[in-house]
């Protein structure tokens, strides 16, 4: 049996869409109402352990979609519960989403990375995609400004950005032959790398990149009442970006896929897509 964690949002309902008509496959979700999908659902909780201890009797393969809103402890504990009840429970191989390695100057790298070395100590097999920054997370970072105007820190840097509905596919691809590639470690990252020039030109004539600083962004994220821990890791995606350390291209993404990946051209209703 295979099961799929966090099937109730953003990347985890595109994988569940892929899985969909397979009568081996469970979904969990910490709120299985929310759900519409042929498959039977679990309510998988990472901050429930009850909930684990139950919910990965019978499987085979668990698909680990990164539990990643929160401080590092807590991602941690709750990526070390998760695994520990999936060693009680016999799970046989685990393919965790996690983040490429360019990835290591992010905020919120250190939970993956933490997540990866318990699983080589693990008794389990193990297949790890470290999955490249969404080009649909850029399309946020650098929206464009009723003014005309797309005003972010990203410098001349730029971004390999990845299609979320090509990562969905990979792990789709994975999960089901897991097997094959068990101790595997994928870099899926795009194979274009787009900048705040870019996006400017791809919206049009009228519409103007303006580079801002760090301490600016900052601010003005700090003023939306956003969760304190997710300021930082925004404008730490923003520095990254800017200093040229998620540019590079190319990675395992078209190799798993055994086609082209999707373009991630910096064409609005492209980027805004899943």
């Amino acid at each position: 049996m295979i099961l799929v964690t966090g099937a109730a949002g953003g990347l985890g309902t595109l994988i569940a869409e892929r899985l969909a008509d397979r009568d081996d496959t469970v979904l969990g979700t910490r709120e299985p109402s929310r759900l519409e999908t042929p498959l039977p659902v679990r309510r998988i909780d990472f901050d429930d352990p009850d909930t684990l201890v139950t919910g990965f009797q019978g499987v085979a393969v668990l698909l680990m979609i990164s539990a990643g809103y929160g401080e590092d402890d807590t991602v941690i504990a709750r990526h070390g519960t998760a695994l520990d009840a999936a060693e009680q429970a016999g799970v046989r191989h685990v393919v965790y989403t996690s983040l490429t390695a360019d990835g290591d100057h992010l905020p919120y790298a250190l939970p993956h990375r933490w997540t990866e070395r318990r699983l080589r100590r693990s008794a389990m097999d193990w297949t790890i995609l470290r999955n490249g920054l969404y080009a649909e997370l850029l399309a946020r970072l650098a929206a464009p400004s009723e003014d005309g105007r797309i005003t972010a820190p990203l410098g001349e840097g730029r971004l390999a950005a990845v299609a979320r509905a090509d990562l969905a596919d990979a792990a789709a691809r994975v999960v089901v032959d897991a097997g094959a590639h068990a101790g595997q470690v994928y870099e899926l990252v795009g194979e274009q790398a787009v900048g705040g020039a870019d996006l400017a030109r791809a919206h049009g004539p009228h519409i103007a990149y303006e580079p801002e600083t760090l301490a600016r962004v900052r601010s003005r994220l700090a003023a939306t009442g956003i969760e304190p821990f997710q300021v930082p890791m925004l404008v730490g995606t923003y520095s990254a970006i800017a200093a040229g350390f998620m540019s590079h291209t190319g990675g395992d993404l078209r190799q798993l896929l055994d086609r082209a990946p999707r373009p991630t051209h910096p064409v609005p209703d492209t980027l805004g897509r899943s």
